[in-house]
């Protein structure tokens, strides 16, 4: 009997994104007992995954049932020979973000869903060619941030070794490692020549929000940053907006920038915070089926709401932007968005082991499909090369034009 567990989402590395739902306690129960091996039951348990939901029904032009035929002819001896038979037959499929995860890489998904990270605090993504691996954001406060690297910087090598064929997995594993140990990546970024970094791997504590009370041209505002949707995001956000509230702020600056996303339903509840009615995101699956999540029966403000977003705003921060846009709740300012609009679901296999499979799509409440797009800010303002210090400031453009744009929302008010 095949157990479905509650509504999940999980951080994906370069996703963003992200829409998780976790299955749980899978079976072979239509397979008899004698005829494959447990790492064979394995692989097939990936194909029929894959079969019953992976979003595109054509499985890139392959056909997906000679790959199982082919792949079932192979002696997997060991759990091994299994991890490397289920990468081979995802690959077929060419796309980045449907991928087998091995029982390590699973566990530190996890982890790191929850709210820490061991590693240089990078985000990445593919390519739709799969061949570049490329910087989504850096996490505040972490080795990768401290030394520079920003969003759409692509990752050539890591210790030497060129990146072309590592999966996303393949890459955040090189990545990690002990704290205190020393990884090197080779960067190449437009209009610079290929350079290195060296980066002290730590353990990141991923406190997402970041909030504080400000006076601008005599008005008290509150000025909120996230920083991920993870699993401390709602509650950290619900308390951050309650206690400004609480002090009088009469607008609000949400600072969305180098946030690569998460949790899918962090998202949407986050949105109705700000949102008392109207539709949050729509997902699609591949039969065309729209499903549809709408705004609470109360927001804890009414108060006017400005986004900051940049290259680095992906997945579920780009639900959130475009829902408070086209609700005419919020305006946004910065640079056009990452464009990240697929969603995965993430499955608990045996052994320890998972399964990510891009099963649907989403739209923004008037139906646009974001994906390599992104979201168009209400006023594009370029971004800046920032240290950490300078990040909201007035020395911070994208900042300053947000404040102005506030200031002009809560004009009728100070009249």
């Amino acid at each position: 009997m095949r157990k479905t567990g509650l509504l999940r989402v999980v951080l994906v590395r370069g996703i963003c994104a992200i829409c998780i739902a976790t299955v749980l306690s899978f079976g072979c129960a239509n397979l008899p007992a004698f005829a494959f091996t447990e790492q064979q039951k394995l692989v097939m348990e990936v194909w029929r995954i894959v079969n019953r939901a992976y979003l595109d029904e054509t499985f890139n032009h392959q056909n997906w049932w000679f790959t199982r035929e082919k792949v079932l002819k192979r002696s997997l001896n060991t759990w091994e020979d299994a991890y490397q038979a289920a990468q081979a037959m995802l690959q077929k499929l060419d796309d980045p973000y449907t991928r087998f995860l091995p029982p390590e890489q699973y566990q530190s998904l996890q982890t790191n869903t929850s709210g820490e990270l061991l590693g240089v605090g990078l985000q990445i993504a593919k390519d739709d060619d799969n061949q570049h691996l490329r910087v989504i954001a850096p996490i505040v406060g972490s080795p990768a941030e401290r030394a520079g690297l920003s969003p759409r910087d692509e990752i050539v090598a890591i210790n030497g070794v060129p990146t072309g064929s590592f999966s996303l997995d393949e890459a955040a594993a090189r990545m990690r490692g002990p704290a205190g140990t020393i990884v090197t990546l080779g960067i190449e970024r437009e209009g610079t020549e290929l350079f290195e970094v060296n980066l002290t791997r730590e353990r990141i504590n991923l406190n997402p929000v970041f909030s504080e009370l400000r006076s601008e041209d005599t008005q008290k505002i509150g000025y909120i940053r996230l920083g991920q949707f993870n699993g401390n995001a709602v509650e950290d956000i619900r308390a951050a907006l309650t206690k400004l509230e609480q002090q009088g702020a009469a607008g609000y600056i949400l600072d969305l920038r180098n946030n690569p996303g998460g949790l899918l339903q962090a998202g949407i509840e986050i949105a109705r915070l700000w949102l008392d009615e109207g539709t949050i995101v729509y997902t699609v699956n591949r039969q065309g089926i729209l499903e549809s999540f709408e705004a609470g029966p109360e927001a804890l403000t009414q108060d006017p709401l400005i986004l900051l977003v940049n290259g680095g705003t992906a997945s579920a921060s780009e639900i959130l932007a475009g829902a408070l846009q086209e609700n005419k709740r919020a305006q946004l300012v910065g640079e056009t968005t990452f464009g990240k609009g697929l969603i995965q679901s993430l499955f608990d296999l045996p052994h320890g082991s998972g399964l990510a499979v891009t099963v649907a799509k989403y739209e923004t409440p008037n139906h646009n499909d974001i994906h390599k797009l992104g979201i168009t800010p209400d006023q594009t303002i370029a971004t800046e090369p920032l240290t950490r210090e300078q990040f909201a400031t007035s020395e911070d453009s994208q900042y300053q034009a947000a404040v102005q744009m506030l200031m002009k929302a809560l004009m009728p008010s100070m009249t």
